[in-house]
């Protein structure tokens, strides 16, 4: 009863949802053979247009880029680990999806414009505020802002793992959702080849109010074409739920299916949380590039955990790479496990001389605070 409960209030929300951002996956843009898939986005933009009518601010984020490169250069496949021949299939399909999106908006008398980003623009809380007003001034002139991330000058998003194993700036989907994060939307809706988040039976997994490793379990694989799979798509939507707003993966094959969400109608699976990170926050635990490492002891842990301390550099065991003052980093317990990330008061250097002056005497000098406990966000 209670989920029945939720998932009509969210359906009041998306017919009530002022300011939305709609992601279009590959295998949405695109055919089987990499070809773009007009009769399919013609839809898909007469309903956004149709969602504009009724006084929507729209924001879309759409892949296909790399897929249309490639089939217009006669590829058959492209390696996701050619880094450089992916970034050569974007240059030459970004110009092309570009042209597909004007033809079929124009039609609509419909205004768009063209927003490459790379992750710099989201590490760097500065970048991260401009790019704010310009996506507000966008907005409020009535154009329909279309988003990628820069494939030809920025390898992060192509690259799927970084030198460390760990995965880099990732999929449009992760990029979708901090737009929805920074713009505070009210929805992020991601047309994928699946009806939305699957149990082990095959079903539709309608709602989903917490994140949790079974859930991600369920996630399978990238998929064919694309970069993103679910698994990305499920880290979205979690970044969608703790900006306060709502998530909804559905299939961009189903006819009408965003004048059909928007409606109310039961389709996908909608994500939704009560629990809501404040914006700078937000920005530390999901945007903000990691810059260095401080490895700490045992009792700092407790301190910052249960007591909800500040970090002391009394409590820290060493540091690894460099990083300037207001740069986030990770913060490591003894074991090597990151709980937490925070935005230093110092530069590494200095962080450095701080915890071998304070081991000389003993621990006798006064400790200095490293990271404030208000710029400290915990790991869930």
């Amino acid at each position: 009863m209670e989920a029945e409960v939720i998932l009509q209030r969210s359906a009041k929300r998306l017919e009530n949802a002022r300011r939305v951002v709609i992601k279009l996956g590959t295998s949405t843009v695109t055919t089987e053979e990499g070809k773009a898939c007009t009769k399919r986005l013609e839809s898909l933009a007469q309903s956004i247009v149709s969602l504009k009518r009724e006084g929507r601010q729209i924001v879309l984020v759409s892949s296909g880029a790399i897929g249309l490169g490639a089939a217009k250069l006669g590829l058959s496949k492209v390696r996701m680990g050619d880094v450089v021949l992916r970034q050569a299939c974007a240059a030459v399909g970004q110009s092309l999806l570009m042209h597909q999106y004007e033809i079929l908006f124009s039609r609509q008398n419909a205004r768009i414009a063209q927003v490459l980003l790379t992750e710099e623009d989201f590490t760097d809380r500065n970048r991260y505020s401009n790019l704010r007003h310009a996506m507000e001034r966008l907005l409020k002139l009535g154009v329909v802002p279309i988003v990628n991330e820069n494939d030809t000058v920025s390898t992060a998003e192509i690259q799927p793992f970084d030198a460390d194993g760990k995965r880099a700036f990732s999929d449009n989907d992760r990029l979708a959702a901090l737009i929805m994060s920074k713009l505070e939307a009210h929805v992020l809706v991601m047309l994928t080849n699946v009806d939305g988040l699957l149990n082990s039976a095959g079903s539709v997994i309608s709602l989903v109010t917490e994140m949790n490793p079974e859930l991600k379990a369920l996630a399978a694989g990238p998929s064919g074409k694309g970069r993103g799979g679910m698994v990305t798509k499920l880290e979205a939507a979690e970044i969608a739920m703790r900006a306060g707003g709502l998530a909804v993966i559905g299939n961009g094959t189903t006819p009408n299916v965003l004048d059909r969400i928007f409606a109310g109608e039961a389709l996908g699976t909608s994500f939704v949380s009560e629990k809501r990170l404040g914006g700078k926050r937000r920005w530390i635990k999901y945007a903000a590039g990691v810059r260095g490492q401080i490895v700490i002891n045992p009792g700092a842990r407790q301190a910052i955990v249960d007591r909800k301390a500040s970090l002391l550099s009394s409590g820290v065991i060493s540091i690894h790479e460099e990083f300037k003052a207001m740069d986030v980093i990770s913060i490591v317990d003894h074991e090597g496990h990151e709980f937490a990330r925070g935005i230093t008061n110092y530069p590494s250097n200095e962080v450095q001389k701080l915890v071998a002056t304070a081991i000389s005497l003993s621990g006798k000098l006064k400790a200095r605070v490293l990271v404030t406990r208000n710029n400290i966000v915990l790991n869930d």
